[in-house]
């Protein structure tokens, strides 16, 4: 039979005891330098972006950012729209296709004029489902626009009123409603499982439509016969 000896040595005042003090900085400071070391390698994450813009550059349609392309091309006047982080870049495609003479707006602001037939809307949105940016696609549809939509979900409701369509996949498995929590990776042992605190929530959709973007900006480049000194030209000069 095992015994158990408990011994309690009473302190005079307990917070102020050398040995306490020394032991609780000591398992601070060991905890301090694991924490760092195991969870502030920020050039993996960085790397592992980098890799899964890879796979879903791999992953594109052809056919889908093909059509994409011809749609900006043909476009009459170009109107962006996106909730939240999606709703920035967005904003920043806007700025871009300016800089490169469209005649662009964003919708919802004070300036920006009413859709006529042969205008081409462009939605950012990972779910498809975000309720103000569905109305935006219906609406447009109604009004003889065409929609144009950057998702990762393709069969979302908005992709089902949008005319052209370019999925850019979903790597993380957030659009598709993947529900594992801290506590079951740590019973199924992933005490650290990278994909958690990689690119959380959209994040991923989000970086991914940026590089998108800015990768039709530079075929818009290409085709317009524009280059950097045309764009320059077009910048703000009131600041």
């Amino acid at each position: 039979m095992t015994r158990v000896i408990l011994l309690f040595v009473p302190l005079a005042n307990p917070a102020c005891s050398p040995i306490t003090d020394t032991l609780i900085s000591d398992n601070t400071k060991h905890a301090s330098d694991t924490m760092t070391e195991e969870y502030s390698d920020i050039p993996l994450f960085m790397e592992q972006m980098a890799e899964s813009i890879r796979k879903s550059t791999a992953g594109l349609d052809k056919t889908q950012t093909s059509a994409f392309f011809q749609r900006m091309l043909a476009a009459k006047r170009v109107y962006v729209a996106g909730a939240g982080r999606s709703g920035l870049i967005a904003r920043a495609f806007a700025m871009r296709l300016l800089h490169l003479g469209f005649d662009v707006y964003v919708v919802g602001e004070t300036v920006t004029p009413a859709l006529q037939p042969g205008d081409t809307l462009v939605v950012f949105s990972g779910s498809g489902e975000t309720h103000s940016m569905a109305t935006f696609c219906s609406t447009v549809s109604d009004l003889g626009g065409s929609v144009c939509l950057i998702t990762a979900s393709p069969d979302s409701t908005m992709s089902r009123i949008a005319d052209c369509v370019v999925n850019l996949g979903d790597l993380t498995g957030y659009y598709r409603g993947d529900t594992s929590t801290f506590e079951v990776r740590q019973m199924t042992g992933q005490y650290r499982s990278v994909a958690s605190a990689f690119a959380p929530l959209g994040t991923l959709f989000e970086t991914l439509a940026l590089v998108f973007s800015d990768a039709v900006i530079s075929a818009l480049m290409e085709a317009k016969k524009e280059g950097a000194p045309e764009l320059k030209g077009r910048l703000t000069n009131m600041e």
